[in-house]
């Protein structure tokens, strides 16, 4: 379902409906070392972006439930885990393709937090890829506002943190990241069209933590502000 935000610093709304929510693994290296996939596949040294897909019915507003999937207990994993990814969320503001690094910044509209809520089990087992333990309802919570570009600062100098019930379980920094905000877009726009409303996610720092239900959960970035959601069973 689309979501709507404010827009940081003034009166206007935006609607955020996007064709499709690029997702990034792999992107900050303390979290290579604790990636159970990027160990048993020797992945240290990325030389390109690994990209997946989460479709839109994930996004979920500030406030609203992540619900844990019912279904999984059917599945009786030893160890049935549902993580918290802190990123940030890039909106793209203009349809692009083969964009030039050096000209991606023009085609942000702005920046906001983004949950990136990962079925473990599920995306390590499905022999198709991440695409289902990515995409469970809810599973993309988003805002608490947008920060257009031009009032954003530096976007590649933005602290990144997540809390669980007030607990810090993640704190990083977007310069940590091994592919730019740049280098991403002219990557992902190489592959295919980015369109006005697209979501990039760019990638979780160490410190992914599981949620259960009862949990409150932050993911805040500076500049930004603190996106705050409960967590349920379904």
């Amino acid at each position: 379902m689309p979501v709507v935000l404010p827009v940081a610093g003034g009166d206007k709304k935006i609607t955020l409906a996007p064709t499709k929510i690029i997702g990034v693994g792999f992107n900050y290296r303390e979290h290579l070392k604790e990636s159970r996939t990027a160990i048993a596949n020797n992945i240290t040294h990325p030389t390109e972006p690994a990209l997946f897909a989460k479709t839109p019915n994930v996004l979920i507003g500030p406030g609203e439930a992540i619900v844990l999937p019912a279904h999984i207990a059917a599945y009786h994993f030893d160890d049935p885990r549902i993580d918290l990814e802190a990123e940030l969320g890039i909106i793209i503001g203009r349809r692009g393709r083969h964009i030039r690094e050096e000209e991606a910044y023009d085609y942000i509209l702005g920046y906001t937090c983004f949950n990136d809520v990962s079925q473990r089990n599920i995306q390590r087992a499905d022999v198709s890829g991440w695409f289902r333990g990515k995409s469970f309802d809810t599973f993309g919570p988003i805002g608490p506002a947008v920060v257009l570009h031009k009032d954003i600062g530096d976007p590649q100098n933005l602290a990144v943190r997540s809390r669980i019930n007030g607990e810090t379980k993640q704190s990083g920094n977007t310069q940590d990241m091994i592919f730019s905000i740049k280098k991403l877009i002219a990557y992902i726009s190489e592959n295919f069209t980015l369109e006005e409303g697209d979501i990039i996610a760019t990638g979780t720092p160490s410190g992914i933590s599981p949620l259960e239900p009862g949990d409150t959960v932050e993911i805040e970035i500076e500049n930004i502000g603190i996106l705050k959601n409960p967590v349920k069973a379904e």
